[in-house]
């Protein structure tokens, strides 16, 4: 997995529109990233609906929130619209750059290894540097990590 201080690889994903976004075009910002295993499951219908609930105190801190899971435009495009999401959930369906952050890994279900999305979230900075890494993500509360992570890159406390 991806480590605090290291450079976010760079990466082009469609977006739940089928437009492409690109890393390094939000560069002046900090982003965070999160890695979600599937739409509508409870968990990631849960997570996606607190950074939706409260985007604008995120924004605050010159923040933009991206979504990143193995499904498609198609499917993202349900998902966000179902849910009013008002941010980019963007299509990994190759798993590139789930791979290049470390976060397809191996998950035992029911006893069974198989591979799938360890929920993750990454804060870059504006540079696009890997400033805090949340692995293996529990959904309630998360968004309050987010903020306080951004309060504290803000504040110098973060670098």
């Amino acid at each position: 997995m991806l480590q605090e201080g290291q450079r976010a690889p760079d990466f082009t994903l469609l977006d739940q529109e089928g437009k492409p976004v690109s890393l390094s075009a939000l560069r002046g910002k900090k982003v965070v990233l999160y890695f979600y295993p599937r739409d509508n499951t409870p968990g990631c219908t849960r997570e996606a609906c607190s950074f939706r609930d409260h985007l604008e105190e995120l924004a605050r801190y010159n923040a933009v929130v991206l979504g990143i899971s193995p499904d498609t435009v198609r499917s993202h495009q349900n998902f966000a619209r179902k849910l009013g999401l008002n941010f980019s959930i963007l299509a990994d369906p190759e798993k590139q750059v789930l791979q290049a952050y470390g976060v397809w890994q191996e998950k035992a279900l029911y006893g069974q290894p198989r591979m799938g999305v360890v929920r993750s979230t990454f804060i870059l900075d504006e540079e696009g540097v890997v400033r805090k890494v949340f692995p293996q993500v529990k959904v309630e509360g998360h968004w309050e990590e987010v903020l306080e992570a951004l309060k504290a890159l803000e504040e110098g406390r973060g670098r």
